[in-house]
């Protein structure tokens, strides 16, 4: 009798997090390594969300709460979708839990079946097709390339939905592309989800307040209101507030289905730390300085590294409107020998010998199902950056 069950095999370890740990062994073992692997900001948290944490320690607020979060805290959840979104949202419509990838693991498992397809755009995050593995469904993943600035057009999605079609998951705006969809952009998609009435949809806003040149993400709900009784609106502190390590991923949903999620939490984790819930209530509800202030410099850095990345023999990247990634095609640089020796072909085999020649972490495009390119965080400083980005332009350069 095999101990593993069977279900493991149809899903793989997260490969960012892979890359990051081998960036870190490395770091260990006393080399000089630079990782832009990690998709975590480089900023602390906020003074007031740290002391509202320690007020509440202080209360002694240390007890479980309620599995879907306190009500304080789903109040606070509702004025934050209304505020950014326009969206009416009860608390018992509401869902906290341990960091948005909780929320996304809730939804799918609490409603797919066994064949049921989910349509993810790609490329995208590396634990989307995993976790609609997991629950036994069928990832559909559908290519959108860089000529179409990394969003799927309706068209794509209108190819895409079949009777077997349970969900949309749609990342706005999206890791590991930045690519973002503004209103405009999302109503083409939300037009062609009106004449399929049984395709829910899932909108992972979590990056939502890291967008630049004023551009601004919409979400599924704000453009399309009929859509609101088929769709999780998913967001977090996680990035906006540089709060990843607290754990707090929140949605708002119909009731049926957060039911059914607060259901499958229950016998999971139960509720996410009532300190973390604490904190995240002052960071949704004080002042929003700090988020505007890390976007800026989000935007700064953006702006650096893809200038210095476009320098790099063999390497084109787009700008990015939002998130902290950039995602360059590196299929210039394939079928090349490095200075140290290595055969460059594939993505992988790039970024293997960028580490290993170079002290440089990325992430190769395939993790998110699109080979040919690399995904590189710009979440730490300027002085950092340039460093990466110099020896990136370096390695390239002698690649032959």
């Amino acid at each position: 009798m095999n101990l593993i069950a069977d279900r493991l095999n149809r899903i793989s370890p997260s490969q960012t997090i892979a890359m990051t740990g081998k960036a870190r062994a490395l770091k260990a073992q006393g080399r000089d390594i630079i990782s832009l692997s990690v998709g975590e900001p480089d900023f602390e948290t906020p003074r007031n969300v740290k002391d509202a944490a320690i007020a509440a320690i202080e209360r002694g607020e240390t007890r479980y709460t309620d599995v879907a979060g306190t009500m304080e805290l789903r109040q606070a959840v509702c004025q934050k979708f209304k505020r950014d979104s326009g969206i009416d949202y009860k608390p018992e419509e509401i869902l906290v839990a341990t960091g948005g990838k909780q929320v996304i693991f809730d939804a799918l498992v609490a409603t797919i079946n066994a064949g049921d397809e989910a349509i993810i755009p790609a490329p995208c995050w590396v634990s989307y097709p995993d976790i609609v593995a997991l629950a036994e469904g069928t990832p559909v993943i559908v290519p959108c390339g860089p000529n179409q600035g990394f969003r799927m057009t309706g068209e794509q999605l209108e190819a895409a939905i079949t009777p077997k079609t349970k969900w949309l998951i749609l990342n706005n705006p999206c890791n590991p592309t930045g690519a973002g969809y503004n209103a405009a952009q999302l109503k083409e998609l939300t037009d062609v989800l009106l004449r399929h009435p049984d395709v829910w949809i899932f909108s992972d806003d979590i990056y939502e307040k890291l967008a630049y040149d004023g551009m601004k993400p919409a979400t599924i709900v704000e453009v399309e209101p009929r859509l609101r009784d088929r769709t999780v609106t998913m967001n977090g502190c996680s990035k906006a507030y540089a709060m990843t390590g607290w754990r707090i991923g929140f949605a708002g949903a119909p009731l049926q289905l957060i039911k059914a999620m607060d259901k499958l939490q229950s016998q999971s984790t139960s509720n996410t730390s009532s300190i973390s819930q604490a904190a995240a209530i002052e960071a949704l509800t004080g002042p929003q300085d700090s988020v505007e202030e890390m976007r800026q410099a989000f935007e700064r850095r953006r702006n650096l590294v893809v200038g210095m990345l476009n320098q790099a023999a063999g390497m084109r990247c787009a700008t990015p409107e939002g998130a902290f990634y950039v995602f360059p095609d590196v299929r210039g640089c394939l079928g090349k020998t490095s200075a140290g020796g290595a055969k460059i072909d594939s993505d992988e085999a790039f970024c293997l010998a960028l580490l290993d020649e170079t002290g440089v972490a990325t992430v190769h495009g395939a993790a998110f199902m699109f080979p040919g390119h690399i995904r590189i965080s710009y979440a730490t400083d300027d002085a950092t950056l340039t460093e990466a980005c110099t020896r990136i332009q370096d390695f390239c350069a002698k690649l032959t």
